[in-house]
């Protein structure tokens, strides 16, 4: 296991995120073992992606975890009344069903709250302050194009590197018909990276053997999920018949493509495993991207699933500490300068 090349993915899933949070919290807390510390690279999607923020900087996952249960219900603006009175209850549920209505015409919220809460955690640090690989998907609005910010783990990476990680943070998780699109400093337009990429084990696993050339027979991949419900698809459907199951539909659809791309250039097979992908499968209506009034039971089901990958987890990828991330910077003008003069 000494060459191994340990991947870390996590699906996109708004405050579902709880339940990856959980599950690596149980995870550090059942072995006195940091996450950051034995995963060379890191990819996660919308909440995933906050998560995979989090975890570059160092932060413990029962910190991000935390983060999820006490911001989670100011950033939905679903805060029972502290008094618990009916004139509160009554406020707090005319609310819900103003935004259930807006949400056919705008976004269901607005970003000033999640904003203000990376702000709090994140500040003004940047993606190059990140401590291991991270790649983090969204999508440019403006040229309908991919668009994945990646730190400085590739002398091409020169750019991205500078970004905020609030504003990484925002574009990553801006989830169409839930918070608006954000907008970066140089004007690029970008959406949710769930578009194209809810679950980032398949970008993970070209990321690694396309770019950094890490050979196939080294590749372990840790993948999870923020919960999947079963999906009836009849035979013989009209629009009426799909057409509230179509982004449940889509999700799936590539979270089994993104998964088997991942899984053949892995070379996975039942006897030699590559990918173990953790996903719970729940019942319909159980839980949703903005019900907060679930963390506690989301918590649970992250630290349950948890409980039983135990063994794998620390068979496949807690054997040793990865090896110091070293970023590849480009050269200011003058670092060029001394070089030549030394």
């Amino acid at each position: 296991m000494k060459n191994v090349k340990r991947i870390l993915t996590i699906d996109g899933g708004g405050i579902k995120g709880v339940i990856p949070a959980a599950f690596l919290a149980t995870v550090e807390e059942t072995t006195g073992k940091r996450i950051i510390d034995y995963f060379d690279l890191i990819a996660g999607t919308s909440t995933g992606g906050i998560i995979a923020l989090g975890l570059g900087l160092g932060l413990s996952a029962s910190e991000i975890l935390s983060f999820y249960e006490v911001e989670g219900p100011r950033i939905f603006d679903q805060e029972p009344g502290n008094d618990g009175s009916k004139w509160k209850k009554a406020k707090g549920l005319l609310r819900r069903k103003v935004r259930d209505a807006r949400q056919f015409f705008l976004p269901k919220y607005n970003a000033g709250a999640l904003k203000a809460a990376l702000e709090k955690v994140f500040g003004d640090r940047v993606l190059g302050e990140s401590r291991t690989r991270l790649v983090i998907p969204a999508f440019d609005r403006q040229r309908r194009e991919i668009h994945v910010f990646k730190t400085a783990h590739h002398p091409r990476f020169g750019i991205d590197w500078k970004e905020r990680m609030v504003d990484v943070a925002l574009a990553t998780a801006a989830a169409p018909t839930y918070l608006p699109g954000h907008q970066l400093e140089n004007g690029v337009s970008l959406l949710d990276g769930g578009i194209w990429a809810n679950n980032p084990a398949g970008l993970a696993v070209v990321e690694a053997i396309g770019t950094l050339g890490w050979p196939r027979d080294e590749l372990k991949v840790l993948s999870i999920g923020c919960s999947e419900e079963p999906i009836p698809i009849p035979e013989n459907a009209g629009f009426l018949g799909l057409a509230m199951k179509m982004a449940d539909l889509f999700m799936v659809g590539q979270s089994r493509g993104s998964n088997g791309t991942a899984k053949l250039l892995l070379g996975h097979t039942d006897s030699d495993p590559k990918l173990f992908r953790y996903q719970p499968i729940v019942a319909k209506g159980d839980f949703c991207l903005d019900g907060v009034s679930k963390i506690r039971d989301l918590k649970g089901v992250g630290a349950n699933l948890a409980r039983e990958a135990m063994p794998q987890i620390q068979e496949f990828f807690l054997t040793a500490p990865r090896e110091e991330f070293m970023p590849c910077f480009p050269q200011t003008v003058s670092d060029q300068s001394e070089v030549v003069h030394d």
